[in-house]
């Protein structure tokens, strides 16, 4: 039985790893997690799991929760509880789902207690690669991708050396505007930028979809990942979303994993590596059905995100830093409709331009920089 620690429980992630931890429950157990405002659907799930522990944002949705649990389940709120939850005792997996950078520290915690880190907190990576992945390798423990992207790069070299790797091609749908052009994207809704075409994902992530800093954040994290510099990882548009990457070696042979648009799996693979399990539906991929596939080159003035994440990830240092907090604190504005959706893009590069680039920062200084950036983005409107 392979205990599990879930940060953002009630989040799109974070309800599909319920899911597949229920359907194998043979083989999973919860034993804590964290949740963010959903508190009803906390209710629920702590109800049909029983973890020992829960963390939720603040002292008062604590309060709250304890007067619907058994007094069995510890509550705990805060930075401090979700780093309680991560770093749990019993746990041997942290799945990491929370979004932002609020990911970070618990992560690095959990790696300082040994856990091996199944990760969808993209922003953990790009905020602080550099200090992750070397934590991961000093106290020995395996970070494991959740992205659907990532899981299929990591699949597809399993077994393969490093060194023979010529590029990573990371597939994009191109997200809810793909079809439009710059011209059309002036005055989208934000009803219009959540209807993505594929995927049913959280509010935030289906926005960073259109925008393409979804698959700009991915660009950075494949390279922390597996290690890879940035002139090797190439992205394309591939709309049906059923080839979730490719790795290309120097044979010019080309391996890609295929798949329906369903994040159970590579949820699933994480929980499981190295061994696979009976999926969670019965749907299967046949491609007659579907018939053709559809690739298309990355028009990069057309997704300036991915300009400005590829120039971020390149500088190093705290640029990601930067590029992830504008991008949160933007994209943020724009769901409240306090800002136009291009007016995310331009409040990034703004942020960017003014940055003078730390090298090999601290913690400390990341978490600073991140405190400054959003200042920013505030005084913008």
């Amino acid at each position: 039985m392979k205990k599990i620690s879930l940060l953002g429980s009630t989040g799109s992630i974070g309800t599909q790893t319920l899911d597949v931890i229920k359907h194998h429950s043979e083989q999973f157990e919860l034993v804590a997690m964290s949740v963010g405002r959903n508190i009803d659907l906390a209710i629920d799930q702590i109800h049909q799991f029983s973890p020992s522990i829960v963390s939720v944002i603040t002292k008062e949705d604590a309060e709250h929760l304890k007067k619907e649990i058994s007094a069995d389940v510890q509550v705990v709120y805060g930075e401090e509880g979700l780093i309680e939850v991560a770093a749990h005792t019993d746990a041997e997996v942290l799945v990491n789902a929370v979004i932002g950078s609020v990911g970070l520290t618990p992560t690095l915690k959990a790696i300082e207690a040994g856990k091996t880190i199944a990760i969808a907190n993209k922003e953990t990576l790009v905020t602080a690669g550099h200090i992750v992945t070397e934590a991961a390798k000093r106290h020995n423990v395996t970070l494991l991708p959740v992205d659907s992207e990532h899981s299929a790069i990591f699949q597809a070299l399993n077994g393969e050396h490093s060194s023979e790797i010529s590029r990573l091609i990371l597939t994009a749908s191109g997200g809810s505007f793909r079809d439009r052009t710059r011209d059309e994207l002036e005055g989208v809704t934000v009803t219009e930028a959540l209807n993505h075409p594929n995927w049913s994902m959280g509010a935030k992530i289906t926005i960073d979809s259109a925008t393409m800093m979804n698959k700009g954040l991915e660009v950075i994290e494949a390279h922390w990942l597996f290690d890879i510099a940035y002139d090797k990882i190439d992205v394309v548009l591939h709309k049906e979303s059923i080839i979730h990457s490719m790795v290309e070696f120097v044979d010019s042979s080309v391996m890609a994993q295929l798949g329906t648009p369903d994040m159970k799996v590579p949820i699933q693979y994480a929980l499981t590596y190295p061994n696979r399990l009976r999926a969670t539906n019965e749907e299967r991929l046949n491609l007659w059905e579907i018939g053709k596939l559809h690739f298309s080159k990355l028009d990069i003035k057309r997704y300036r995100c991915m300009a400005y994440a590829y120039e971020a990830g390149r500088l190093g240092g705290t640029m990601p830093t930067v590029l992830n907090a504008a991008n949160e604190e933007a994209v943020a504005a724009f769901l409240n409709g306090n800002i136009s959706f291009l007016e995310i893009e331009s409040q990034i590069e703004q942020a960017l331009e003014r940055h003078d680039k730390i090298s090999q920062p601290t913690l400390e200084v990341i978490q600073e920089v991140d405190r400054e950036t959003r200042m920013f983005i505030h005084s913008l409107r």
